[in-house]
Parts: C-alpha cells; structure tokens; sequence
C-alpha cells in the first residue's frame, strides 16, 4: 500500500482526500482508519457545526431541542485525519488535485466525494427574502425548524401548504413507493389533506400570503395558480453544487458520474464518491451514507493497494415517514424500488405506522449516527460482494 512520507505531507499531498464533512464524508474516514489506521487522510470541510440532519423534522415537530441535532466539527471528525478548513472550488482529477478557496492545491492518491447537495432557495421568486417570517418556513434549514414547530403549534385554522419540488431531493423517495402509499393515504383522508399533484412552487408573496404554482391544465399546456396561505412550508429546488457540476467529475446532470454498485467514478479510477451528490438512483438520505461509506472505504483501500473493487452497495435508503407524534412509518427500499426492512416483520412492520419505528427515529437512530455511523462502528451495515465478472452484487 502507499504511504504518505513527512515529505509528501509538506507538498499537502495524502493518500486519500475526502471532500465534505457530513454525514456521507465522516463516516467514510471512520471506516478508512478503523481498517487503516496508518493513513494519511484530509477532510476537508469549511463549516464549524456539523448537523444530525434526519433530526431537523423533529425539532420542527418540537420534539427535539435545536441543540440535540449539532455538535461542533471538531469533536466530529476522527482524530487521526486532518482537518482541512476551507471550501473546495474545483476538481482537477487529472492532477488528482483539488483546488480550495484560498487559492490552495491539495493533492491525493485517492479522492472521495461527498460534498452533498445545494438547496437552491433563489430557485423560487420570493422564498428566500420572506424565509422565517410571514408564515413560511422550512425544515430544511435548521434555525427554521424551531419557527416551523411555532406555525404548526399556533395554526387554529386557515391553509397550510407543504410543498415538495421535482426530484431530485433529500429523503423523497418513500411516498412515491407503491408498497408504503395506502398506509400514507389513510392518514391523507383522516387529516382531510388535500394533494395537488405535479404542482411546482415557483414564486411567494410573504407580505400577501400569496404562493403561486405551475402545472399542467387538462390541455397540457402550463398555468400559474395561485393559493392564499397562513402557513408555507416549502422544501427547495435542490441541485448539485456549482464546484461539482461544472467540473470533470460531473455526469450530465451535473451529479458525480459513478458506477452505482461499487461506487467509483465512471472515468476516473482513483475516485470514489457517496451521498446526496452521486448520479446513483437511491433516496438521498443519511441511512444510505450509513450503508455506503464501508463500502467505499473497503473499494478505496481495495483499489489503493492496486486491486478491483470488492463491495458493492445495494441502493440501501431509509425515510422514516411521521404520520403522527408516536407513530412512524419506516420506508426501507433499494434500488428498483426493491424493500430491504432492517427487522423481520413481526417486530417492525415497516409498510405501517408503528410506535416501534418512533421509538427507532426518537430515541435509537440519533446515538446510532453519532456513537456508530461517525465512528467507524458499521452496525447493519456490511457491504455485499460485488462479481467483477458480472458486474452485480452477491447477497
């Protein structure tokens, strides 16, 4: 295996260079040292706070406490990597190098990408100017999430609106699997909520309470309507960050191009990347980063030390889907739509909401992230083998 000499870490070169701190990017540096402890890793990451994001739907439930989904970066990321603080603005895999912010060129034997996805809140006229005030509101920010628990808590009637954009998104996948949609429209009918499908926001008036939506008319051509609200919750339009999409790393769109098994660029060998930013067709959530950071970490040292990728992801992805405050419908799929429950049936049915699942969301799946997930502790999570002849997991 190559190693780094003090030399090489003079001139910023490592042996393996991780792009993201969160939960995709931590998570695969704990899994690297515990098999190697030796290597020379950077992670490199400009944010201070690092956040358990799956939480931010229970503070806005006022559930958790703001407090309970964050700890600081440094007490996050393992303590045998170093911590790079500065924001990546350009891949150069033909150098295997990466260019920072400041101007700064770090140098790899192997890259891992997992800068995650941009929430695009200039992609609807109005959001971001009338953000935290005026009724609207979103999860997807955590100082927000405290204001969503005090729309909901305060709301004694009038209209809520809750929007979702065009895939692709952070945790969307599960209400669009056939398997979980008649436990979902029970819940539909009994809080008399009203769908309005293929219905994008595309602008908001705060001072009015006016949010405007496109869709198709029964002619298929597109209309605007527009709806009056007293509470928006509105997730954004999200897309891959500018840095990966114009870079040579990216796929058409604008994604990180990987093989989806073994996780490693269609072109660039010495390059791997997991979570929200890969071209891979599973939901965008943290379970998924849970399932595929040992599976690059094996595939990395695996292809370090000059071999083919052994391990291969099946597409894993989790979306515990709240339906009401004790009861949870945890949606477990793979790729194809395929379910892949983490426990037999009769302990936890996941195709119906259960008290067992929000016990799971509540109090397991945090220390799970934290004490296991960041720590190299892979409970659950163990690759298949992946047939280079076939090209296909083995089960």
């Amino acid at each position: 295996m190559m190693s780094v000499s003090d030399e090489a870490l003079k001139q910023n070169t490592y042996d393996i260079v991780i792009v993201g701190g969160g939960a995709g990017g931590v998570a695969v540096a704990a899994s690297l040292l515990k098999r190697r402890p030796k290597l020379a890793i950077a992670i490199i990451e400009p944010e201070e706070i690092h956040y358990y994001q799956p939480g931010f739907t229970l503070v806005g439930a006022g559930v958790f406490t703001p407090d309970a989904v964050w700890h600081p970066m440094e007490k996050i990321l393992p303590k045998k990597a170093t911590w790079i603080k500065h924001a990546v603005v350009e891949f150069a895999p033909e150098k295997n190098e990466v260019i920072l912010s400041d101007g700064g060129h770090v140098k790899y034997h192997m890259l891992v990408a997992s800068p995650g996805i941009k929430l695009n809140w200039a992609g609807v006229k109005g959001l971001n100017e009338t953000l935290g005030r005026n009724g609207v509101t979103s999860n997807y920010l955590p100082h927000l999430a405290p204001y969503t628990h005090e729309m909901a808590d305060s709301l004694r009637g009038g209209r809520a609106l809750f929007t979702q954009p065009p895939m692709p998104i952070k945790c969307a996948g599960a209400p669009q699997k056939a398997a979980y949609v008649p436990a979902l429209m029970k819940y539909i009918e009994a809080y008399g909520v009203s769908l309005n499908l293929e219905s994008k926001l595309v602008a908001v008036d705060g001072e009015a309470r006016i949010a405007s939506f496109e869709r198709k008319n029964e002619h298929g051509a597109s209309e605007v309507i527009q709806y009056e609200f007293d509470m928006l919750h509105a997730v954004p339009p999200q897309t891959a960050p500018d840095f990966v999409a114009k870079s040579p790393l990216a796929g058409e769109t604008g994604f990180i191009s990987v093989d989806q098994d073994t996780l490693q660029h269609t072109k660039y060998p010495n390059v791997f990347a997991l979570g929200d930013a890969t071209t891979t067709p599973n939901a965008k959530t943290a379970a998924a980063a849970r399932k595929q950071a040992p599976a690059v970490a094996i595939n990395v040292i695996s292809v370090l030390e000059g071999n083919a990728p052994t391990v291969a992801y099946d597409g894993y992805g989790s979306c515990p889907l709240t339906v009401e405050r004790g009861k949870i419908v945890l949606a477990e799929f793979g790729y194809g739509g395929k379910l892949l429950p983490s426990f037999p049936k009769w302990l936890l049915d996941g195709t119906q909401p259960t008290r067992a699942a929000w016990f799971l969301k509540d109090r397991m799946l945090p220390a799970i992230y934290w004490h296991f997930m960041l720590k190299g502790r892979e409970y659950l999570a163990k690759p298949h083998i992946y047939n280079k002849k076939t090209g296909e997991a083995v089960q």
